[in-house]
């Protein structure tokens, strides 16, 4: 009897430490108004996009996902309606260890996410923000170029092209210089690598220089590191 119970005991403690809080992700929510379908939890260890858990909502649409995760990473949160639109179907997030919740709806799954419980994602969403209005900046300088109702001549057209470069200009500048600000964040090489790569080799080098040794070794911070010795 005596041995039943130190067996059991051994047992519960080594399922205890199975999952290491400092290395599990687990991501929970809702998607309200969902009633069914199924949510994939993915992310892209290599170069391919892989299902790393999974769940079936039939009812509340409340969800819980987990995995191991042992460096702060970008990961995506797919909705299958079965209705054979992949359009605003995945939610883009930087995930790092620790409980994230995310909490949208159903039929605007995307854009009207709310995420909480990582300092990585709040950096990315503020990044993305700036950079969402140089973006819709270039736009509108295209559609005016472009628009039939508006002849131009050549002179127009250099200038529109010279307005275009300039906001070009300033969206990598405001990468650059928000990747050196945040040296402590993950987000900082997953900025040069993913957003800017093709930028001056010398400044990619510069964001790497003063990142922290924590981020410096993280998966992102391997990544530029090996992706500046490709020259």
């Amino acid at each position: 009897m005596k041995r039943l119970i130190f067996v059991f005991a051994a047992i519960l403690l080594l399922s205890s430490c199975g999952d290491n809080p400092e290395e599990t992700l687990v991501v929970t929510g809702k998607v309200k108004g969902l009633k069914k379908g199924m949510l994939y939890l993915q992310h892209v260890p290599d170069s391919t996009l892989v299902s790393i858990d999974s769940v079936a909502i039939n009812g509340d649409g409340n969800f819980s996902l987990k995995t191991k995760l042992e460096s702060p990473e970008v990961f995506y949160l797919y909705l299958d309606k079965k209705d054979n639109n992949d359009i605003n179907d995945r939610i883009t997030f930087f995930a790092e260890p620790g409980t994230i919740t995310i909490n949208t709806d159903w039929n605007t799954f995307d854009t009207t996410a709310k995420i909480s419980g990582s300092e990585s994602n709040e950096k990315l969403e503020e990044y993305r923000k700036t950079m969402s209005s140089i973006n819709k900046r270039n736009m509108e300088i295209m559609l005016n170029a472009s628009r039939s109702d508006n002849e131009l001549d050549q002179i127009g057209i250099d200038s529109l092209q010279n307005i275009s470069n300039r906001n070009m200009q300033r969206g990598y500048a405001y990468a650059i210089n928000f990747a050196l600000n945040n040296k402590n964040s993950y987000v900082a090489p997953y900025i040069a690598l993913k957003e800017i790569p093709d930028a001056n080799k010398k400044y990619l080098d510069s964001i790497y220089s003063v990142l922290s040794p924590e981020v410096a070794s993280s998966k992102y911070g391997k990544e530029l590191k090996e992706f500046l010795k490709g020259d």
